[in-house]
């Protein structure tokens, strides 16, 4: 066989822009741009979990002393004590591990906006999601400033809202461009109501961690909304009001409402979530579907744990961790 000679190399050579550019420049941008949100949603996710580690390691959840311990911090704080060194150095890795990945989120954010922007034809609706991406960073970096020292429930449930609000727009830039057909009225109402409920479960859960509220009912029995409501009232509600626990107890009676209201809310999300996840199997949404009800049945599990062991700290981590999971399942929904 005779070797290929100069001009059939410089032919050869010639043909590989040519496979190249076979893909269009707008489609290279937006694959570009999809893959960049997918990596920003792993990242802002590490964010979220770490940001709920550092929040329920310093409520007290896994110390030596359970349940005696829970809410010592919020108690030494209250008296003037600062925190012991100890306990400053078993949080410092997971400290650092937040501040690097939420940098890392950021750049990835202003990376999307630069794909979106800088380019002929503008990506404008990813572009729109980039820049609600980079509001919410921004204002979580500000919030973050306040974070290690808040005492009110408003500024944990500031940030966990914003970061599971960054989680959902990165898993929609992530699935922008790709054809599917109109759904029906009905299941985009079903979709939005279960978003809608699913963020203010979020937000009840985040009240009733800082509230340091979780063992405020044990059980079903104890846990009835016009009990619990007798027991706190609205006050329960109250995102500025600080906690005050009196050293006795380690149950807070105060956010007894906040708690029956997340652990009812929880049934009512399910009651949404299991014909969504049912539907989407009919739809031919297979695997959307099969992830929603696996997600569905774990999280349910995981609150069944916890109420019998009592609140521990993985458990619990795996309950943010799966909230953060169905809020994706569900944007993933077509």
């Amino acid at each position: 066989m005779r070797p290929a000679g100069p001009r059939a190399t410089i032919r050869a050579a010639a043909a590989l822009p040519a496979r190249r550019e076979s893909v269009p420049p707008l489609e290279r941008r937006l694959a570009f741009v999809r893959r960049l949100a997918l990596l920003a949603a792993v990242v802002v996710l590490a964010v979220t979990s770490l940001s709920a580690y550092l929040r329920l390691a310093r409520a007290g959840l896994g110390c030596a002393d359970w349940p005696a311990c829970y809410g010592q911090g919020l108690r030494e704080l209250q008296q003037g004590i600062p925190p012991a060194a100890d306990a400053q150095g078993a949080t410092a890795a997971a400290r650092f591990a937040h501040r690097v990945a939420a940098v890392l989120a950021l750049l990835l954010v202003v990376t999307m906006l630069m794909t979106c922007f800088t380019a002929r034809p503008l990506l404008r609706r990813e572009g729109a999601l980039a820049i609600a991406l980079l509001v919410l960073a921004l204002l979580l970096a500000v919030l973050g400033r306040w974070s290690s020292a808040a005492r009110v429930p408003a500024v944990a449930i500031g940030n966990l809202l914003g970061g599971f609000l960054m989680l959902g727009l990165c898993v929609r830039l992530a699935g922008t461009g790709r054809p599917a057909a109109a759904p029906p009225p009905a299941w985009r109402v079903g979709v939005l109501a279960a978003l809608v409920l699913l963020l203010v479960q979020i937000a009840l859960g985040g009240l009733v961690s800082a509230s340091y509220a979780g063992l405020a009912c044990r059980g079903w029995t104890d846990c009835g909304l016009a009990d619990t409501w007798r027991l706190s009232g609205w006050g329960s509600l109250d995102p500025w009001r600080e906690p005050l626990l009196d050293g006795v107890s380690a149950s807070h009676p105060a956010g007894a409402f906040a708690h029956s209201l997340h652990r009812h809310g929880a049934l009512l999300l399910a009651a949404l979530l299991l014909p969504l996840g049912v539907g989407a199997l009919r739809r031919g949404q297979r695997r959307r579907g099969a992830a929603l009800l696996a997600l569905l049945g774990l999280q349910g599990l995981v609150g069944v744990v916890m109420t019998a062991a009592g609140l521990p700290l993985a458990a619990a981590l795996l309950h943010n961790l799966l909230a953060a999971g169905l809020l994706a399942a569900l944007l993933s929904l077509r």
